[in-house]
């Protein structure tokens, strides 16, 4: 996950969209905005995550954030709910 050639408009989009597929597969309850913070974030520890398992995504740079995002803010949701079961429900 070493290439870094999306943009902030994209990162937010592709970002939104991880955040909302994150929602539907959690079974959250969550906004838009919401859903764009957890599929960045998500990003980020999903990418983090992936460099220490030596995993790497083909294809074009926004699938690549977009499968981490994914991954990423399905694991910050369901800590989130470990913690604070009553939240995002």
């Amino acid at each position: 996950m070493d290439r870094t050639s999306i943009g902030w408009l994209a990162a937010i989009i592709v970002g939104g969209i991880a955040g909302w597929l994150a929602e539907k597969i959690t079974a959250s309850n969550m906004g838009i905005l919401a859903n764009i913070v957890i599929g960045v974030i998500g990003a980020g520890i999903g990418s983090w995550l992936f460099s220490k398992l030596g995993v790497q995504i083909g294809g074009p740079p926004w699938f690549a954030y977009l499968i981490s995002g994914l991954v990423g803010a399905c694991l910050l949701l369901v800590v989130t709910r470990i913690f604070y079961p009553n939240r995002f429900r």
